[in-house]
């Protein structure tokens, strides 16, 4: 018989129907030769420290740091992982040859290998290696089944990470705790979660020690046109005055128009960072629901596998794009087809085969996520807004660049210089799919957005003008919300806007794109972040156990991101996995011997469930009271960037219909609307 063996039970019964395997048995399929069969996940896991020595169940320092001479597995203490793994264990004994159909990446091969060893096979193995789900592909990937060998380094990759989060994990963990924490509260220390953690802490940081300073912009009102003074902000009142009173008499003079054509591609393919970044900014989706989602409409079918840090598809998926596009032209929710007007265009002539698309150097184990063709039905409302996102880029990839006009308008008025520019679009291209769908969330973004076409001007033409100083305050950077903090954790804390950039910088990123929303829910179940609104916030335990925590590599977003390229490394056979470990002891002896030698008797607070729901309960009633005041001042004339009276925190800002605080998101709901 030959075993396969898969990483859920859905999946494999999709593979056992596709084979033949129609009989059910407990805990396997069998028929036409195959017997396949389950684990759930992780059957089996790390030996804890006692199971290497009794003495290491105490949390004493003397003990510290626990290094075992050779790393072993153990299956997980639960009745139905042993009574599963007993099948398991059954099947291969009697196996001639099997096909590991884990998921196909790092973690579904360490899954995988961990229960054929614990069973002790001894026969040939192969390896099932597919990018969907879908019948097509699991029947291809029968007919191009690989060696396992092939995927050797992926599983050192894997095991490396596994036994160094082991490493730093245990022995920082129960250092920390023994060292600073309080009794039956343990510090929890992750070679992930503390880095991704400490840039939280650094921004709260940044935010509660920024000082408001002030400054002022001259502008001026022509032909119903604001110019802003091209010296950009004066720090100095009196400068301003001085410019504001050189111009205010005399006319303004139009210098120079000039007007560029210019060409926004469209944007690259999703990975799962990206997916998980634009599902939390438009839809407040959290990563972790996310990354549900995608793996569920993976699992039917709909799209392809979502685990993956790259934004490319290899050049043989690109003869499989028409039939895609023409799933797509065939969905239809709630009676409508949402794509069919703009896949219809693309049916008339080839498909563009662009190199920012299909590219093989950039694709290693798998490609983008896409949608796989398959028409969707029944989608719950989160998994319409998920595959909605990920068929429309698909689609615009295909779409030409959007075509804009940039005109920059030049003025004086004596040797004061102002400018204003306009954007006009001459040509939407695949812009067209976002015109009735996408909404930003932001004010910046709408200004960046916003389509603002300038009255005609002519070079030499002037006239009398409206000028103005207005005072405004420098505000404090934003606070991250889980968007801001996946794209933090994917360039090690580095602020990078540069789609082209940040993609160069993966491999030095924080944790892996399919264990990110599990780091960000850790700090949450650990209480060392909490979410006001959309933004995290830093709780007490979570400031002072980053405060506490000297040895840069336990909290730095670049050393753990070494750490992480090490490990890419390990898995393309560049980097020595032993060399890795052995790194790792090295360190650990040091944190514990630095650690132990610290003088301060600190304990770390601890942030209780009782903490968090009072600070839910002070939020909301200083949101009520903070509205109350707000409609106390409605009368009063607001001056954009002055200090806000409500919250005294924020700033005035000029919104679209009315002014209100800079801190709205924090729950401040100071609000003048304009006299109409």
């Amino acid at each position: 018989m030959i075993v396969c063996i898969a990483e859920k039970p859905s999946v494999a019964k999709d593979i056992a129907r596709i084979i033949g395997a129609n009989q059910s048995k407990d805990g396997y399929m069998e028929g036409n030769g195959f017997q396949v069969t389950w684990t759930f996940g992780h059957l089996c896991e790390l030996k804890m420290p006692e199971d290497y020595a009794p003495q290491w169940k105490s949390w004493r320092q003397e003990y510290l740091p626990m290094i075992p001479p050779r790393f072993g597995i153990r299956l997980k203490d639960d009745k139905g992982v042993k009574k599963q793994f007993d099948v398991i264990q059954r099947l291969m004994s009697k196996a001639e040859r099997i096909i590991n159909c884990g998921d196909a990446g790092q973690e579904g091969e360490l899954i995988q290998r961990w229960v054929m060893q614990k069973a002790g096979a001894k026969c040939p193995v192969s390896r099932l290696w597919i990018s969907s789900m879908t019948d097509e592909a699991i029947r291809e990937g029968f007919e191009n089944l690989k060696d396992q060998q092939e995927y050797h380094q992926l599983y050192m990759a894997g095991l490396s990470r596994a036994i160094g989060d082991w490493l730093l994990g245990i022995n920082a963990t129960r250092l920390y705790t023994i060292k600073y924490g309080q009794p039956g509260h343990p510090l929890s220390i992750g070679r992930v979660q503390t880095p991704t953690l400490a840039l939280i802490v650094k921004r709260q940081q940044e935010i509660e020690q920024f000082k408001p300073e002030p400054y002022w912009v001259l502008s001026t009102i022509y032909r119903d046109t604001t110019f802003t003074a091209t010296k950009g902000r004066f720090t100095n009142k009196e400068e301003g005055e001085k410019s504001f009173e050189l111009i205010k008499d005399k006319p303004f003079e139009i210098t120079k128009v000039e007007k560029k054509n210019g060409k926004e591609a469209p944007p690259h393919l999703y990975d799962l960072t990206s997916l998980q970044v634009d599902c939390n900014r438009k839809f407040g989706m959290s990563a972790e629901v996310t990354l549900n989602t995608i793996q569920a409409l993976y699992e039917r079918k709909l799209t392809t596998y979502p685990r993956v840090d790259t934004q490319f598809l290899s050049e043989d998926v690109y003869a499989k794009c028409p039939a895609i596009l023409n799933g797509l032209y065939q969905a239809k929710f709630a009676g409508e087809a949402p794509y069919a007007a703009f896949i219809k265009p693309l049916g008339a002539k080839k498909l563009p085969k662009s190199k920012k698309v299909f590219d093989n150097s950039k694709v290693t184990d798998h490609h983008a996520i896409i949608p796989t063709g398959v028409p969707p039905t029944a989608l719950s409302d989160l998994e319409r807004k998920v595959y909605d996102l990920i068929a429309r880029r698909f689609i615009s990839v295909f779409y030409p660049d959007c075509k804009f006009a940039t005109t920059t308008v030049q003025g004086k008025v004596d040797k004061v210089e102002f400018k204003v520019t306009g954007k006009e679009i001459l040509d939407p291209g695949w812009r067209a799919l976002y015109q009735k769908t996408e909404k930003s969330d932001t004010e910046e973004e709408n200004k960046d957005d916003e389509e603002r076409t300038l009255p005609s001007f002519e070079k030499g033409e002037s006239g009398p003008h409206q000028p103005t100083l207005t005072e405004k305050m420098t505000t404090p950077p934003k606070p991250y919300t889980e968007a801001t903090l996946l794209r933090a954790m994917e360039t090690a804390g580095k602020l990078v806007d540069n789609e082209e950039l940040r993609a160069a910088m993966k491999e030095n990123g924080i944790g892996r794109p399919s264990t990110r929303a599990a780091i960000i829910e850790t700090l949450f179940r650990r209480h060392y972040i909490r979410k006001e609104r959309k933004n995290l916030i830093a709780t007490p335990t979570g400031i002072e156990l980053i405060g506490t925590i000297r040895d840069e590599l336990l909290k730095s977003p670049e050393l753990t991101g070494i750490w992480e390229k090490k490990l890419r490394d390990i898995e393309h056979k560049k980097y020595d996995a032993a060399q890795f470990i052995d790194e790792l002891k090295q360190q650990i002896n040091d944190i514990v011997r630095q650690v132990l030698t610290d003088r301060n008797d600190k304990r770390i607070t601890i942030t209780t469930d009782e903490d968090l729901k009072k600070l839910k309960k002070v939020r909301r009633t200083t949101t009520k009271a903070t509205a109350a005041t707000a409609k106390k001042t409605e009368g009063a004339a607001p001056v954009e960037g002055t200090t806000c009276p409500v919250c005294k925190q924020g700033t005035v800002i000029k919104g679209k219909t009315a002014y209100g605080c800079s801190r709205w998101k924090e729950g401040c709901n100071y609000r003048v609307p304009f006299k109409s």
